[in-house]
């Protein structure tokens, strides 16, 4: 059908070409023309027949006849007078044209003339003309009017189309989609007429947004608020999408938007109170500053419970973020994704996500496509996303010639088939009809629609900056022009809805309101008041310093073991695995009850497996997760002829948890943000991101930096994520041996996460579970191994599963401390380098230390350890080069209390070698040197 949706005109060769199209297949073309096509060869079949069937007597008479009166059907009993067919398909065509193209031509700019787009919507682009306007014709009956003069057929296409919102959305193939589209569009658009009642709430919400910008401009001339002024139909926007959606079943709302207009958002659609904002204005309270640096007031977060008109109570958030725009996008579809799988058991329905973009951003930034991308996958689904932007028409002060290629900012929704609504700002009922038909769209069809309200930005950037630098002809224009608000009361009592005075005491009242609330911050300031956690958060508390002295006790019984081992080794009936995977079943069920010593996969499945017993979440999502990008996991295999998955834990017996584990797009931004939205919702799931290899991450550096590694000194918000990054030197090149630990550590302070490298899969499985077991959550960064996988020697016995915890350090228990002369402390697999050439040579001199966990520093286990080698040289080993890896971290860390060298790569701009001769030979000489092998 789409194919279709870009013809200009109504050339013959254009209809031959339909037509052709419908005789070979009449589901492939748009509806409209298979209705017309299907009368169109009854008429041709039945030429000739009287109603009963019988043969018609055809007259001299009959067939010199005019034309019926009205030009559109002959006398009773002939078909449609012929000369007349090809005018309308003529019009048919300029009403599908219509849908398709007239929002190039709608009036939604209210500040500027829109441009010629050549929307090519004349009567002369589709052969007709003037003398056609008084001709009746039966293709009014497809836009809901009746068979119509061609006048009446324009003059209401033109008001459905050519008004103050413009649609796109003939592209959408899914034909339920689409008629419902066209019902919403051709019928309810023309005839919507909100109640009095509903002006009122309109314009409360648009004298909130207004007067509140205002007063914050006057009161407060100068400081940063990123107003929404120009923008003010944001706030009755939200409102009418927030009270549609919970009539339409919505209980649960979370916002993510960057900065502009927030401050407004918080004040009059979260409720938070005056008070508070003008107390964050005055700076009078002193924050406390022991749980965290905080963050500026127009990046924070915020929770609430409302009542709609409809008397529902509906729960809104506000997810706080960094200045980074749209990155905040997949945390709200992370955390919503949350609740539905937890809270409203799979019901999409009752969780809305509403993305607040602006334009330069929601064109420029790849997130938004990653996101969108994500939108229908079974593994990201929220059942649909609200996207709206507030279409100021510049981004900082670059013109939309320089900020994008396409015609409009929201052109990605194409590529989901997600419906675009173009509106004019200016017009409040407008834009409250787009936000009435975008929540019952996805309470619909749980798909995502993008509202783009064009508007203008009163202001600069910030409220001290001066546009007229960049845009002074655009700004003399705005600078004249009256706000939404104005617009709304004039045309309000023009059409005589109700009194100017309504409106003069609404502003006056809350102007006083407003007042009312700063006067009394003035006379008794506020105390700084703290982000509030979520209600699932209230039973964890903030970690101490002594939390990580020593981990808790993660054991788990002989019993839950057997219960997951049996779920682990066992494929149901008729289930035909290929070869590798039943040799790889073999071993799994021999490590479990013969062997009774795990590998790295048994044991972290174990841990997934022990948690679901105790009712806990587990969510894996990365490039290839299921089975592994090393082919170890297996969490999921298919049937060799049938290609039906199976997941092992699903299955598992007695499980009161939920086991979720998708393979994902072949992103690392979004994937990480979505899991750490997922994460930050829940705090009894324990979410995982698994890179392919490490560097991976270098692509989600924007959510490492502003979300994992600091947003709980920022927002107060914990959040247990685990990044899995697979690293090691294996002679793989340099994208494919360096996770960057440096990077991590560099971040690491304050307790704000873990930065580890395990050896030993007994370690890994007690990490996993310390995730959960902790009473506070922090993020997990695991350089996680590849060739350690499968190494004969990492191994764990049973008995470390059934006893003990986390093990930060891993002191040497083969050579004695004694007989050392030279300490090693290392991290991660070098430990077996180091160990293989040890036992080969018989060195028992040196003793090796491993370090599990690298932050928080176990510097008190450390140096207790290092007591019984005094007099030993120290030395820090590690493969990476010496400007990464650990040694800067553990020199800072350590450099007051112990004196050691380190034996490193070479200083290197590039993490490896690209050959692996070379690697060898460096891997080899760093082996050599840690043991004093000449």
């Amino acid at each position: 059908m789409d194919k279709f949706s870009y013809i200009s005109n109504a050339h013959v060769a254009y209809i031959d070409e339909l037509y052709a199209d419908y005789k070979n297949n009449p589901e492939a073309i748009d509806p409209s023309w298979k209705t017309f096509f299907d009368g169109f060869d009854f008429a041709i079949s039945k030429f000739g027949e009287d109603e009963d069937g019988g043969a018609v007597k055809i007259s001299s008479a009959t067939t010199s006849a005019a034309p019926a009166a009205n030009g559109a059907l002959a006398t009773k009993g002939t078909i449609m007078d012929m000369e007349q067919l090809p005018k309308e398909i003529k019009v048919r065509a300029l009403i599908h044209a219509y849908r398709s193209r007239a929002h190039l031509r709608s009036k939604t700019n209210p500040v500027r003339e829109r441009r010629d787009r050549k929307a090519l919507l004349d009567l002369e682009d589709f052969g007709l003309g003037q003398q056609d306007l008084n001709t009746e014709f039966q293709a009014g009956n497809e836009i809901g009017i009746g068979t119509a003069k061609l006048s009446k057929i324009v003059e209401a296409l033109k008001t459905i189309y050519e008004g103050s919102i413009g649609f796109e959305y003939l592209y959408i193939r899914d034909p339920e989609m689409l008629d419902w589209l066209k019902t919403k569009i051709e019928k309810e658009a023309l005839s919507f007429n909100p109640s009095v009642d509903e002006k009122k709430r309109i314009l409360f919400k648009l004298n909130q947004a207004v007067v509140f910008e205002n007063f914050l401009h006057t009161k407060y001339l100068g400081q940063k608020r990123f107003s929404l002024e120009g923008g003010e139909s944001t706030i009755p926007f939200l409102d009418a999408v927030i009270n549609t959606g919970a009539d339409h079943g919505v209980e649960e709302v979370m916002i993510g938007m960057a900065h502009r207009g927030r401050l407004n958002v918080l004040a009059n659609i979260m409720g938070k109170t005056y008070e508070q904002i003008f107390s964050e204005f005055e700076g009078t309270a002193k924050p406390d500053l022991t749980m965290g640096d905080g963050d500026v007031k127009y990046h924070m977060g915020y929770s609430s419970d409302i009542v709609t008109t409809g008397e529902k109570k509906v729960n809104l958030k506000l997810a706080p973020n960094p200045s980074h725009l749209e990155a905040v996008n997949p945390v709200v579809e992370g955390f919503i994704r949350a609740k539905i799988d937890s809270q409203h058991k799979g019901d999409a329905r009752k969780a809305l996500p509403i993305l607040i973009h602006g334009d330069a951003a929601v064109a420029g930034q790849g997130i938004v496509y990653e996101v969108t991308q994500m939108a229908g996958l079974k593994g990201y689904n929220t059942g649909g996303t609200i996207h709206f932007v507030i279409n100021n028409q510049v981004g900082f002060t670059t013109d939309f010639d320089d900020a994008r290629t396409s015609i409009y900012c929201t052109d990605v929704a194409k590529m989901i088939d997600a419906p675009v609504i173009h509106v004019n700002g200016d017009n409040a009922e407008a834009v409250v009809f787009a936000a009435r038909l975008a929540a019952e769209f996805r309470q619909k069809f749980g798909r995502d629609i993008f509202v783009d309200m064009v508007c203008y930005r009163r202001h600069g950037h910030n409220e001290s900056d001066e546009p007229k630098f960049t845009q002074p002809e655009l700004y003399n224009i705005i600078s004249k022009h009256p706000n939404p608000r104005e617009i709304y009361i004039k045309r309000l009592t023009e059409r005589g809805d109700f009194d100017a005075k309504i409106a003069q005491d609404m502003d006056a009242e809350f102007r006083q309101l407003l007042q009312d609330r700063l006067n009394m911050v003035k006379e008794k300031p506020l105390p700084y008041q703290q982000t509030k956690f979520e209600q699932e958060w209230q039973s964890l508390r903030r970690s101490k310093p002594e939390d990580f002295e020593k981990s808790p006790e993660t054991y788990i019984s002989e019993e839950a073991i057997v219960k997951v081992a049996e779920s682990l080794t066992t494929i149901p009936k008729g289930f035909k695995a290929i070869k590798q995977i039943d040799a790889q079943l073999k071993q799994r069920k021999d490590m479990f009850f013969n062997s009774k010593s795990l590998n790295w996969a048994a044991a972290e499945l174990l841990a997934y497996g022990s948690l679901l017993l105790e009712g806990k979440t587990v969510r894996i999502t990365g490039q290839d997760v299921q089975r592994g990008t090393f082919s170890h996991r297996h969490a999921v295999v298919h049937d060799s002829t049938t290609n039906k998955p199976y997941n092992f834990l699903r299955e598992l017996k007695d499980s009161k948890g939920q086991f979720h584990i998708y393979n994902s797009l072949l992103s690392e931004y979004a994937v990480l943000g979505f899991e750490y939205g997922y994460a930050m919702a829940n705090p009894n799931s324990l979410s995982i991101w698994e890179a392919q290899f490490g560097d991976f991450a270098n692509g989600a550096q924007t959510m490492i930096d502003q979300f994992i590694s600091s947003g709980e000194s920022k927002w107060q918000k914990m959040n247990g994520i685990v990044m899995l990054l697979p690293h090691g030197y294996e002679g793989q090149g340099p994208e494919h041996s360096n996770a960057r630990p440096e990077r991590f550590l560099q971040l690491a302070a304050e307790y704000n996460m873990v930065v580890a490298n395990i050896t030993e899969p007994s370690n890994f499985f007690h990490m996993l579970r310390r995730q959960l077991t902790w009473e506070f959550r922090k993020p997990c960064v695991v350089m996680s191994p590849k060739s350690l996988l499968r190494h004969p020697k990492v191994m764990s016995p049973l008995e470390e599963f059934t006893s003990g915890g986390f093990r930060e350090i891993l002191p040497d228990t083969k050579v004695s401390a004694k007989d050392a002369k030279r300490v090693v402390l290392c991290s991660g697999k070098i430990y077996y380098d180091l160990e293989e050439v040890r036992e080969k040579e018989k060195i028992k001199d040196v003793a090796i230390i491993r370090l599990e966990q690298l932050h928080p520093l176990p510097k008190t286990q450390l140096m207790e350890i290092l007591k019984a080698y005094k007099g030993a040289e120290l030395v820090w080993v590690q493969e990476e080069p010496e400007n990464m890896g650990y040694w800067n971290y553990i020199l800072r860390m350590l450099y007051k209390d112990l004196s050691m060298d380190v034996i490193a790569r070479k200083s290197s701009a590039s993490p490896a070698t690209g050959y692996n001769k070379v690697h060898v030979e460096e891997q080899t000489a760093i082996i050599n040197k840690a043991l004093k092998i000449s």
